[in-house]
């Protein structure tokens, strides 16, 4: 399965108890969409194995209780710290500036002082800030993903509306 069509979902931090119950960290921010999910896609030696949900029961803290079916209760260790994913297609649609970061490759951003600064060729997700990388005529421009400098988010234009702080694009073009 080519994993560039799924999304990281969270990894299993632990067996619990000794029916097979599994503790999945979900990497989401809204927990409460994924309470009633059939089943997942864990990572096994490269590949993305699927896997049917028994059971899930939501817990506090982006926590969830998962039993999966047809798993020995007793041999559940090795799913221990693997990465959980979801097929691309069921991520929740999001609207206005919220988007997904794989969703803005390729758009292009315009700024409201500089115009066309260029396309989004990756988002470089570090902590503590993750950052738009651009190429405006060979060169890289990095802008901050943040509430305060993304003004709108057009979907049907492929663009990104910034206002950039003063000056920080003018680092990077007038080098």
């Amino acid at each position: 399965m080519n994993k560039e069509n799924y999304y990281f979902l969270g990894y299993i931090i632990k067996t619990q108890g000794q029916k097979g119950d599994m503790v999945l960290m979900l990497d989401v921010d809204n927990p409460k969409q994924y309470e009633k999910l059939e089943s997942v896609f864990i990572e096994i030696d490269k590949d993305l194995v699927p896997f049917f949900i028994e059971k899930i029961t939501l817990e506090h803290q982006n926590k969830a209780v998962v039993r999966f079916q047809d798993i020995n209760p007793e041999n559940t260790d090795f799913l221990v710290k693997r990465s959980v994913y979801l097929p691309l297609d069921l991520l929740p649609k999001l609207s206005g500036n919220k988007f997904y970061y794989h969703e803005v490759v390729n758009f292009e951003v315009i700024d409201l002082h500089h115009g066309n600064i260029g396309k989004i060729v990756d988002i470089v997700d570090t902590q503590p800030q993750a950052l738009f990388q651009i190429l405006y005529k060979g060169k890289e421009i990095l802008i901050p993903v943040v509430d305060e400098i993304i003004k709108t988010v057009d979907r049907k234009n492929k663009q990104i509306i910034i206002e950039a702080p003063e000056g920080l694009i003018d680092l990077y073009i007038e080098i």
